[in-house]
């Protein structure tokens, strides 16, 4: 499959280190090295699918850009809108030009994820009553030196975003009253830590903050017969993975832990997700990202009245 890259930052230059002999041409507005200047002047005749690794603001342009030319597209998330309807826009597109709109969620394919969905699914925790999950770096600073970053809802869309599609991954679902209950500006003029979380169905609580000068990451499911838990992330590693039995009535439960020292697997696993989509001319995940535009435009809106 031929590949172009279109922004030459850091999670461009990742991308084209993986995708590798696919990539024909690369863009990029002010990078020097960049083959074009604009996606309009590569010309269509020699790539079948891009990967846009762009600032929020020129995403949902891009991608219409790209699928209404047949090309495929892999876009770093969050793929949003303040206007829900330019999403449901695109997807239209996906489905009269068939072709794939892949929002990328690479923590889908971390390995304790998908060992918990499947731990979840198994029934062995019994009855789901509360999860928690935090996901912290320190990148504060990183964001107020940046000329883009620091705008609108900074950690919501950055890291909620990750968190809401978590859920989505994890439970199908979040809690139907997930709102904002507490949104903080310590060091940045956008949020750069929230907290939000839910009831019903399940307990769900989300911690996301720009703060955690260790970069890190938690997962906690309780249910009726036990409980699961992920500390840390491969790329921050070591990641582990503890799976407890609980004790009736009460007593120190017995557990099970799988420890991994890796590098980061996520990146390759994605790229190779979204060829075979794009090879089959059908898929992604354009559905979830019109789920998520709805639930982070109105937490944005409860944040934002907090900060008010």
């Amino acid at each position: 499959m031929r590949i172009i890259i279109v922004g030459l930052g850091i999670q461009g230059n990742k991308r084209k280190i993986i995708a590798s002999s696919d990539v024909v041409a690369t863009v990029d507005p002010v990078v020097s090295d960049a083959d074009y200047r604009t996606i309009e002047d590569v010309s269509l005749d020699i790539y079948d699918a891009a990967l846009l690794c762009v600032p929020d603001e020129p995403k949902v342009k891009l991608v219409n850009y790209l699928l209404s030319n047949g090309k495929h597209v892999l876009v770093e998330k969050p793929l949003i809108s303040d206007k829900q309807s330019e999403l449901e826009d695109l997807a239209i597109l996906t489905k009269l030009n068939k072709v794939v709109c892949y929002t990328a969620y690479n923590h889908r394919f971390e390995p304790h994820f998908v060992r918990l969905k499947q731990v979840i699914e198994s029934g062995v925790l019994g009855k789901i009553y509360r999860a928690r999950f935090f996901y912290g770096n320190g990148t504060a600073r990183d964001v107020s030196n940046s000329p883009w970053r620091d705008t609108g809802e900074g950690v919501l869309s950055d890291l909620g975003s990750h968190l809401l599609d978590t859920l989505l991954f994890v439970f199908s679902r979040w809690p139907d009253d997930l709102r904002i209950w507490s949104a903080c500006c310590f060091e940045n003029k956008s949020f750069d830590h929230i907290i939000c979380g839910g009831k019903s169905p399940i307990h769900i609580e989300l911690e996301m903050s720009l703060l955690s000068w260790r970069n890190h990451f938690v997962a906690e499911v309780y249910g009726e017969h036990g409980s699961a838990h992920i500390d840390s992330l491969c790329k921050w590693g070591p990641s582990t993975f503890t799976l407890r039995k609980r004790i009736l009535p009460s007593g120190r439960p017995p557990e099970e832990s799988i420890t991994l020292v890796q590098p980061d697997p996520t990146w390759e696993l994605e790229y190779e997700h979204f060829k075979n989509l794009c090879i089959n001319g059908v898929g992604g995940n354009i559905e979830n990202d019109l789920r998520i535009n709805i639930m982070l435009n109105t937490l944005s809106l409860e944040a934002l009245g907090q900060k008010l």
